[in-house]
């Protein structure tokens, strides 16, 4: 059960979108400790579909078309927000000096508000549970494992971004990371509002 939907979801959580962005533009002025609140962000926006999932609130989003369109313009906006403030934030502070950027709260809005992220536990999901079972705990192992995969797939990331660390710290290299980073972002934006 778990395997099988470890495989499926890999190809989703290898594909970069805000988690990835959101990563690399923490880590490349601030260094490996701003991992922690993006990838904390992002496991707690993984729990929190799943417990949608579990009460229903999912399902129901899913199935009414006006609440689902709400659900995705809202994410698609805060997409772009996000995408338009990491464009025109100047450059961050060195390592370790001025004040830390709201990564977790960005990291879990960019979950939380995905429409793909919430589906995962729409159609997805149901393939791997056992109807005949009590469906909390499946949904919980399941995100659980989900969570761990993810948290490794990031943690791999900052190792390769640590690595890369002077060069990303380098002001030319900062500027086009965080304008990359931004890029994505809107991209992500642009393409949630015109699925």
């Amino acid at each position: 059960m778990v395997a099988g939907f470890l495989v499926a979801i890999f190809p989703l959580i290898a594909t970069p979108g805000a988690s990835l962005a959101l990563l690399t533009q923490n880590i490349a002025p601030h260094g490996p400790r701003r991992a922690i609140p993006v990838i904390a962000g992002t496991v707690t926006g993984i729990y929190t579909h799943a417990l949608f999932a579990i009460l229903g609130l999912s399902a129901a989003v899913m199935h009414s078309s006006q609440a689902f369109f709400v659900v995705r313009i809202a994410g698609a906006l805060y997409l772009l927000f996000l995408g338009i403030w990491t464009w025109r934030t100047p450059r961050p502070s060195p390592s370790g000096s001025g004040p830390p950027r709201p990564a977790y709260r960005q990291a879990l809005l960019s979950n939380v508000l995905n429409p793909k992220a919430a589906s995962i536990y729409l159609t997805l999901v149901p393939q791997f549970v056992d109807p005949h079972q009590a469906l909390s705990p499946q949904i919980a192992v399941l995100a659980t494992a989900h969570a761990l995969l993810i948290t490794a797939w990031l943690v791999g990331w900052t190792a390769i971004l640590v690595r890369a660390g002077r060069t990303l710290q380098s002001t030319t290299w900062a500027v086009a990371i965080r304008r990359a980073a931004a890029a994505v972002l809107v991209y992500l934006g642009i393409r949630t509002l015109a699925a």
